[in-house]
């Protein structure tokens, strides 16, 4: 979104036309609106703005819910902003630890600061795009004087009234639509300065799951945060936020929506596990969230699990146990098939098996081009693992619990 478009938008006949426009889902729905908006006189700025904005509500009822209908949005803010079930429980940290003043550094669209108004903080949320800081300013409207919304950058910033902040460096590069990821070098602001900041009070920086681990220091609490299997992002915890004794955190999110309360499941240590041996494949394989892998915690996990690795340098679990955790998925070992695509194809018709959900690793396959070579057919459906045990590439045939 450029600024004449935020412009046209806010004004009451442009919020007016967004509040009664439909939900628009596919491309067909956005030609009929934009045609009917266009032959009703309203100016190309102010149709682009408002079919846009309805289009990107729609895309963030998975992130807001039902709240998503009274925010606005920007394409590239939308899929950086925090889910609202994980920004409340960011928030609730802040609560917990007794801050009621945070200054959300970075603040995007405003999410993670409408989880630290609604808990009932004060906040000074700043972002250093012009429409960005708008469009963040309209969503925490409602607050009223409790927020306060500055067009600014972080390093410019007076901090000296609020107790703790959040931060979300730019990781990407400067724009409202596609953007593309930048070096930790190249952030805005830098991690040099986040982690300078992060030294000298209360602090939670937001940060990719994918994080060279090297960069952390060794004085925070690092989280990594899954959602529905998808690891979202890794979170830095300093002072009064971090955890005594805690120095490895994965957090598994499962269900819920925006809408609803979602299932969250959370493993600490105090440090990275240390792994269980590598064993013979048994009667169940395991598969660790991405949160747990991350966060090198799946030593831990095995041992709940009474399992081994199924190879000490691939994060596959094996056990003969019949047990489960939120912090797993969990299949029931059929057998072991030939690896090869026409051998595997075979083997597959023949046990009359046309669904088949492929993962892979520690092998060099790319799972839809390997589907095809598999020439499926058949009405039953299973799980199959392609991996590496030792130097021997290996196929499993398997069936979620």
């Amino acid at each position: 979104m450029e600024k004449a478009e935020l412009t046209a938008l806010l004004t009451p006949e442009g919020l007016r036309l967004l509040d009664a426009l439909p939900r628009v889902e596919s491309s067909d729905d956005i030609a009929r609106v934009v045609t009917r908006l266009r032959r009703d006189g309203h100016s190309p700025d102010l149709v682009s703005a408002v079919v846009g904005q309805a289009r990107l509500r729609t895309r963030a009822h998975a992130k807001f819910g039902d709240l998503a209908e009274r925010m606005l949005f920007t394409r590239a803010g939308l899929e950086q902003a925090t889910r609202l079930p994980i920004a409340a429980r960011h928030a609730a940290r802040f609560r917990d630890a007794g801050l009621a003043r945070v200054a959300d550094l970075g603040c995007g669209i405003g999410g993670d600061a409408l989880g630290l108004a609604a808990l009932g903080m004060r906040v000074l949320a700043v972002d250093a795009d012009e429409v960005t800081a708008g469009i963040a300013a309209y969503n925490l409207a409602p607050f009223g004087d409790d927020v306060e919304v500055r067009h600014s950058t972080a390093e410019a910033s007076d901090l000296s009234e609020v107790d703790a902040v959040w931060l979300d460096p730019a990781r990407r590069t400067a724009g409202h639509g596609e953007t593309t990821r930048t070096r930790p070098e190249d952030w805005s602001p830098s991690l040099e300065w986040v982690f300078d900041l992060a030294r000298r009070m209360p602090a939670g920086v937001k940060l990719g799951p994918g994080l060279d681990r090297d960069l952390i220091p060794e004085d925070v609490e690092a989280q990594w945060v899954s959602a529905d299997g998808s690891t979202v992002e890794l979170v830095l915890w300093s002072g009064a936020l971090a955890r005594e004794g805690v120095r490895r955190a994965a957090l598994v999110i499962r269900g819920g929506g925006a809408d609803a309360e979602a299932r969250a499941y959370e493993l600490t240590a105090g440090a990275d596990a240390a792994d269980e041996p590598a064993r013979e494949l048994g009667e169940y394989l395991h598969e660790p969230d991405g949160a747990v892998i991350r966060a090198r915690l799946i030593g831990d996990v095995a041992r709940t699990l009474q399992a081994g690795m199924l190879d000490e340098h691939i994060a596959y679990l094996t056990s003969d146990a019949p047990l489960t955790s939120p912090f797993v998925s969990t299949f029931h070992v059929r057998e072991v098939l030939p690896a090869d695509p026409k051998a595997l194809s075979k083997a597959l018709r023949e046990r009359d098996i046309g669904r088949l959900e492929i993962k892979k690793r520690g092998v060099d396959i790319d799972p839809a081009t390997f589907r095809t070579k598999l020439k499926l057919r058949g009405s039953g459906a299973a799980t199959l693992f392609v991996t590496r045990i030792g130097t021997r590439r290996t196929a499993i045939l398997a069936d979620r619990v």
